[in-house]
């Protein structure tokens, strides 16, 4: 082989374990469950599948407390909130009077496990507390509660568990639909027999309203669909509502009488016999 063409090989040799070192570097981790793989639960992968909605989005929440504490605090769902770092930091405490950063909790140790409306996402493995907790590794807690229509919100700490001897922790909260639950979306059988009845009636009335309009040629009321036919129900079902609902039968005499005109002639000349000259 030439000069030239060893040359032109060692190039693209050169180019794509460099592609795909850059490729490796740009492509962010994600949580990795405390323990082996293979001892994931089948829960576990699903709560994190659940919240990759959130893995593009980054929360912030400034806590000051007199002229002593003045902190940001960053996060990120599964994702580190420096990946050039490679810390796997999660959840970062930043000072902002000395601009020193320290890890809460790290994506690489993570627990996760949920309610019927809340998720609760770990991270642990921070940074080691000094004087606190007998010197423990830090360990952050994050509370997501249901809230439909919004993906994410309220993002804030609630506070800093740190008085103990061990087992201290950082408690945080937020908002988001990913904590609901699934909306039962299934029908009832009536449901689908009253849709099925409203679609046929408004298939029956378009329908024949159509047919007799533009096939028969009917006007008016005559383009309802067999106009006569609901004409004659509705006659028969007037007659039968008045014959179930009356009291009395038709023939039953009125139980009072009226003044008629045979009366009034009768009696007009029975007065006025009298008055004759005799």
């Amino acid at each position: 082989m030439s000069s030239p063409c060893c040359t032109s090989a060692v190039l693209v040799v050169f180019m794509a374990l460099t592609l795909g070192a850059v490729a490796d570097q740009s492509k962010e981790r994600g949580c990795d469950v405390i323990g082996d793989e293979s001892s994931e639960s089948q829960m576990e992968r699903a709560l994190l599948k659940k919240l990759e909605p959130l893995s593009q989005m980054r929360f912030n929440v400034t806590v000051e407390k007199g002229k002593t504490e003045n902190y940001v605090y960053h996060l990120r769902v599964c994702r580190e909130v420096n990946s050039t770092l490679h810390d796997f930091g999660g959840l970062v405490q930043m000072d902002r009077q000395s601009g020193r950063s320290t890890v809460i909790g790290r994506i690489n140790e993570t627990q996760v496990f949920n309610g019927s409306d809340w998720i609760m996402l770990i991270y642990k493995g921070g940074d080691s507390y000094g004087s606190h907790c007998s010197g423990e590794k830090r360990r952050a807690v994050i509370m997501i509660s249901c809230k439909r229509g919004v993906t994410a919100d309220s993002f804030s700490i609630i506070s800093e568990e740190r008085e103990k001897e061990q087992e201290c922790f950082y408690l945080f909260e937020m908002d988001s639909s990913v904590a609901c639950p699934a909306v039962d979306s299934h029908l009832s059988v009536g449901t689908i027999l009253l849709i099925t009845f409203a679609s046929l009636i408004a298939v029956y009335i378009i329908g024949g309203f159509l047919y007799q309009r533009l096939i028969v040629g009917a006007k008016g009321m005559e383009q309802f669909p067999h106009f006569a036919f609901w004409q004659d129900l509705g006659n028969l079902v007037a007659d039968g509502c008045d014959f179930v609902c009356r009291s009395k039968p038709r023939n039953a005499p009125a139980a009072y009488r009226g003044v008629g005109d045979d009366q009034l002639g009768e009696e007009s000349e029975e007065r006025d016999d009298h008055l004759l000259p005799m």
